[in-house]
């Protein structure tokens, strides 16, 4: 978990590589069933074409499907889910189900000025629209909005590590593997 501009895709493909697990992300799972045109993924493709979110029990039900796959068994590192606590909720229950374990939540933060400015600085180079100030700071606010509930959620269970996401990539990924030891 993070806030935007903190590293969060940056450091899951490190981890992934590291400890040679998968990288599972709800929106690469709801491309998924879009593309091989599933019951799910045409159920969620309604919501989607409306612009609405998908409903946590949809995400719930594509989330159980996936972490039965084999390629699952070795272990997973999940990105952008849970985003709710009725998501945490319910990834809870489908673990035990599924007699998984979740290891850890981990959290990076940083300071919100510094992410707006590697934000801004990014649009620059990648064009992205979404990367202006503006946007930026309405993107944090949903985000620490959303999220601040997840992180009481998980430190309740002794499972959240915060780390701290500034620094160069190689400094941010030891830290987190060093609170996952």
């Amino acid at each position: 978990m993070g806030p935007p501009g903190v590293g969060k895709g940056t450091q899951a493909t490190n981890l992934k590589d590291h400890y040679d697990i998968i990288h599972l992300s709800t929106g690469d799972i709801l491309r998924a069933e879009l593309s091989a045109e599933t019951e799910l993924g045409i159920r969620a493709k309604k919501y989607m074409d409306a612009g609405e979110l998908v409903p946590d029990a949809l995400l719930l039900t594509m989330m159980e499907q996936r972490l039965q796959q084999d390629d699952c068994e070795r272990g997973y590192l999940l990105d952008g889910f849970p985003r709710t606590i009725l998501q945490a909720e319910g990834l809870t229950k489908i673990l035990t189900e599924l007699g998984h374990q979740l290891d850890a939540a981990v959290s990076l933060y940083a300071n919100e000025d510094e992410l707006i400015n590697r934000l801004i600085l990014r649009g620059k180079t990648s064009g992205r629209s979404d990367d202006t100030e503006d946007v930026i700071k309405q993107r944090q606010k949903v985000y620490w909005d959303a999220t601040a509930p997840l992180l009481d959620y998980y430190q309740k269970l002794n499972l959240l590590q915060k780390v701290d996401g500034l620094g160069t990539i190689p400094e941010i990924t030891e830290r987190i593997i060093e609170v996952l030891r």
